[in-house]
């Protein structure tokens, strides 16, 4: 359908943002790019997690005659997806593999006869003809393509049903397609264009920044132990996420934490699907829960309270690493990404890389990925203008944002040419009059002068570099070691095991040519915690007000099978707690509070307000 073909439209996109999603006005670029899709014109839309991408194609679909036909790859999350939708009067269904043959009849019934708004499908169901057939039997408003990035070959969450998406301009030229997604580089954005044959698409970038996300990289010392301080400390009683390279990784991460106090769910492929569904649903719908993930979780989850996002590995990739983070409050309120980062990461990674099947060309690019990640893990400059600088934004607000760890503690960057050369030393005399190589602790007890039976036992207590590094502690001699592999003038054996060897960098250090800069961790205060912060912005008669609100919230949510969000998000209530409305008509003034929601809850709401 093109815009000449359109019916009249049923509202003016403001006026669905009012009534339907019970907000007084757009944010962003938002719209910009709803009138540019209502107009009949193609997207691309790249907005961070949080920044409200689902409204660019969801008003649309409202606005526009026909059904918005929305591509997501989120087959687990579409029920939720669909009951937050119909919890704001708006009629949406979707189709997948989940259902029965009775369920989709119905379904395919209610689209073909127009009385559908949205329909979620599955990308592989493109690829079966009676899918495409039944789409030409009604009227579609839209294609939304949700997650885009899903078509790079590049990128971690790759699908190759996406790289079917063209038969979508082919079969449906006149249809307007809005493509999405809440990360992308330069690279992948440009396949998402070509991919999606999406060559004369108008592109809309927003700032990637989300600035009430702090973020913080601490070095790795007893890491479960670090993990559990920072949420009791800080996030006690939140939801959060953690992330974990492996599945016995999150397993015991999981277990750990439950046994002291925190409830924590783990998530990986190795779970049985219905214990995986269910602790999705646990942490979606329950106040308060941990998730302890792979990267299997995550991609959509339409969460907003979520607190922090953790990560005990370190991530393969920048965009990874921020697409992760972003999941944490998505809500607008403050939010901590935390990140735990060891030597061992950096020998394990660059070992998987090694060992990883593909051509050259696909291991050069992983390592590139992994050397911005490094980049970002010891940088002593402000991390988000590096995160966003990674993304070709520069930050509005300078050099500084005052909202990660490097500001609130900025760390020193000191010479450590000598430390580098004593260790370079130490592993070029280890092959040369040896022909042996060691991993880091072994260089490490030769550099500290340890007589340990493997030290003695191979005579290196005989080298000339035997004890030259009691200058520093194994824990700084172990940061030398990662910040050399960040930088490229250590490098790590093809050998399965870890071992430590020069690169073509490594000479011109040793000569003294290539000045060596190292990070010096400032000493950190302990920390009060983000709680305190939060309180502080609720006035004080407000916060036995806002805890009874998320009381009734749990009740509601309950009763009807939903997560909590669904009902109302948490700024809604303290909206709500901060405001105490006294009538339905200021009740509805609160951002978030729709038509919908104000007749199915305004009554109680006050007469919990008036209590």
């Amino acid at each position: 359908m093109t815009a000449a073909h359109a019916s009249m439209p049923r509202a003016t996109p403001l006026a669905v943002l009012e009534r339907t999603f019970g907000y007084d006005s757009f944010r962003g670029q938002q719209h910009e790019i709803i009138d540019h899709v209502v107009a009949g014109g193609d997207a691309i839309v790249l907005m961070p997690t949080g920044g409200g991408k689902s409204l660019c194609y969801q008003i649309p679909s409202l606005v526009r005659a026909g059904t918005g036909i929305v591509i997501s790859p989120l087959i687990a999350l579409m029920q939720d997806q669909v009951d937050a939708l119909a919890a704001l009067g708006v009629r949406a269904a979707f189709l997948n593999s989940t259902q029965d043959a009775g369920q989709r009849a119905l379904v395919e019934r209610a689209y073909r006869e127009g009385e559908l708004d949205l329909l979620y499908l599955a990308p592989e169901r493109l690829a079966v003809e009676s899918t495409t057939r039944l789409l030409d039997e009604g009227r579609i408003a839209l294609f939304a393509i949700d997650e885009a990035h899903c078509v790079s070959q590049w990128g971690h969450d790759f699908r190759p049903d996406y790289l079917r998406l063209s038969v979508l301009h082919e079969r449906w030229p006149t249809v307007p397609r809005i493509a999405l997604t809440a990360t992308a580089t330069e690279v992948t954005h440009r396949e998402i264009a070509a991919r999606l044959d999406l060559g004369t698409a108008r592109h809309f970038v927003s700032s990637f920044d989300r600035a009430n996300i702090q973020y913080r990289i601490e070095a790795k010392n007893q890491p479960l132990q670090q993990l559990l301080s920072f949420i009791r400390t800080e996030h006690d009683g939140d939801a959060g996420i953690v992330y974990c390279l492996s599945r016995a990784s999150v397993e015991k991460t999981a277990a750990f934490l439950t046994e002291h106090g925190i409830p924590a769910l783990p998530y990986h492929a190795g779970l049985d699907a219905r214990l995986r569904a269910a602790n999705q649903a646990r942490f979606l719908r329950d106040d308060g829960v941990v998730m302890v993930a792979t990267i299997a979780f995550g991609m959509g989850i339409d969460k907003p309270d979520v607190r922090f996002v953790a990560h005990l590995d370190l991530p393969k990739s920048v965009e990874g690493y921020y697409q992760e983070t972003g999941r944490a409050g998505r809500d607008g309120l403050p939010s901590t990404a935390w990140l735990a980062y060891g030597l061992q990461d950096v020998v394990q990674q660059r070992r998987m890389i090694q060992q990883s099947e593909g051509t050259p060309e696909f291991r050069r690019r992983l390592g590139a990925n992994l050397d911005a990640m490094l980049a970002l893990c010891e940088t002593v400059d402000c991390r988000r203008v590096q995160l966003l600088s990674y993304f070709g934004e520069e930050f509005a607000g300078g050099d500084r944002c005052g909202n990660c760890d490097t500001c609130l503690a900025p760390p020193e960057a000191i010479d450590g040419t000598i430390p580098a050369q004593k260790l370079l030393s130490t592993v070029v005399r280890l092959w040369r009059e040896r022909q042996q190589r060691y991993g880091a602790g072994h260089i490490i007890d030769i550099l500290l002068g340890r007589e340990t039976d493997r030290v003695t036992q191979q005579r290196h207590d005989q080298l000339t570099t035997f004890g030259i590094g009691a200058d520093l502690s194994e824990a700084e001699w172990r940061g030398v070691v990662r910040q050399l592999l960040a930088q490229g003038v250590l490098g790590v054996a093809d050998d399965g095991y870890g071992t430590l060897v020069i690169t073509e960098a490594s000479a011109a250090v040793l000569s003294g040519q290539r000045p060596v800069r190292l990070r010096k961790e400032p000493e950190r205060p302990a920390r009060g915690g983000r709680k305190a912060k939060i309180v502080q912005e609720l006035p004080r008669e407000a916060g036995g007000l806002f805890e009874a609100l998320r009381a009734w919230r749990a009740t509601r949510a309950r009763e009807q099978g939903v997560p909590a969000y669904v009902v109302f998000g948490d700024a809604t209530l303290r909206g709500i707690a901060i405001t105490r409305p006294a009538s339905l008509g200021e009740l509805a003034s609160i951002s978030g509070v729709g038509e919908k929601k104000l007749e199915q809850y305004g009554a109680e709401l006050l007469e919990l307000v008036r209590a």
